[in-house]
């Protein structure tokens, strides 16, 4: 594989845009709050390239214990999350590994479609990409037979960790396009593969925070990344593919770095808000940070984060609602669930 001058030029946009958006983080008041929003909204995104079809607000309230359906398709997105926080807090103690992504892949199938396809072991039978119910011959990518996924994969790990010089993007680019040509496992093969794309920068300190999620530009673009994916396979078309993939690093990361400053005047701008409340403005403002961590609510989860009686909360509910900073998304009087809409606003998630 050769990087020719457009491909270097375009190399070095991805890497400048990826380091603002890694500083730009530095700046928000509760930057781990940012990044828990964005591991959110790219499990919902990554799933649904898979076929999911819950939303992020399908999501919040799910975490918000409210009266929502569990469907399976929330409950999936849920072990996303989990799966990814679970991979973040053990690179801090293992190097990422086999060992390590077959632990996520127990973790994102626990419980939900796909639990009874091996959770957290490498397959053993063959797989293969095609229409819903098809046929091995109807297959439009059929991945290594099961006696060569063992060989496949221990050149997986050692490329993890090779140190000859290529430029990290392109070195991740190029795992991405290994390990989803493998498909290690059974069911899951397209969100692990993705989520190695935040653990695998996050591992090599090009992020301080996992703020990178490339789902978006994948959904955006599902047609071109299928494609591109299957070239490499077929032709070895490995330069299409990184050009491919450093787009989206340049294009996700410019929006993130823009959404981080979105917040930061959101912030800012609703805390002279609620500082105007005749009462309450000091449980306001604590309300106020609680909703960047948790922006869908019920009254008695405010009660709760306040310590305040529950008529005092759903006052204070009601004065947030006047100021345009809660929407109640629920049907009824009763078990009422609002958003913090001007944030979910940021994150493109509306709700009629």
């Amino acid at each position: 594989m050769a990087l020719d001058d457009g491909l270097l030029a375009l190399l070095s946009e991805a890497d400048r845009e990826l380091a603002r958006l890694d500083a730009a983080t530095e700046f928000l008041p509760n930057p781990d709050l940012f990044v828990r929003m964005y591991v959110r909204k790219e499990a919902v995104l990554s799933s649904q390239i898979e076929g999911t079809q819950a939303s992020l607000v399908d999501l919040l309230e799910h975490e918000a214990r409210a009266p929502v359906a569990e469907a399976k398709d929330v409950l999936e997105v849920s072990n996303y999350v989990r799966a990814m926080n679970l991979g973040l807090e053990r690179l801090a103690s293992l190097p990422l590994s086999l060992r390590l992504i077959r632990e996520i892949h127990a973790e994102l199938l626990r419980g939900v479609r796909g639990q009874h396809l091996a959770p957290g072991e490498f397959r053993r039978s063959q797989n293969w990409i095609g229409p819903p119910g098809g046929t091995l011959a109807e297959a439009t990518f059929v991945p290594p037979p099961p006696q060569e996924v063992e060989p496949a994969l221990a050149a997986f790990e050692r490329f993890l960790h090779d140190e000859r010089p290529i430029p990290l993007l392109v070195r991740t680019a190029l795992i991405h396009a290994q390990f989803e040509t493998i498909h290690p496992f059974l069911d899951g093969n397209g969100r692990i593969g993705r989520l190695l794309i935040t653990f695998f920068l996050c591992a090599h300190q090009a992020l301080r925070r996992p703020t990178l999620y490339l789902s978006h530009f994948f959904k955006q673009h599902r047609q071109e990344y299928y494609e591109r994916l299957q070239a490499v396979r077929d032709a070895g078309a490995f330069e299409a593919w990184v050009q491919f993939f450093l787009r989206g690093v340049r294009d996700v990361s410019r929006e993130g770095t823009e959404t981080a400053r979105q917040v930061q005047h959101l912030r800012e701008s609703n805390r002279a808000l609620v500082h105007k409340l005749a009462r309450g403005s000091g449980a306001g403002h604590v309300l106020l940070d609680a909703l960047f961590a948790q922006p869908v609510v019920t009254v008695e989860y405010v009660r709760r984060i306040v310590s305040r009686s529950f008529p005092a909360a759903n006052q204070l509910v009601a004065d947030f609602v006047r100021l345009g900073l809660l929407r109640q998304i629920s049907l009824g009087a009763r078990n009422r669930v609002f958003a913090y809409q001007p944030y979910l606003d940021i994150f493109g998630e509306l709700k009629p």
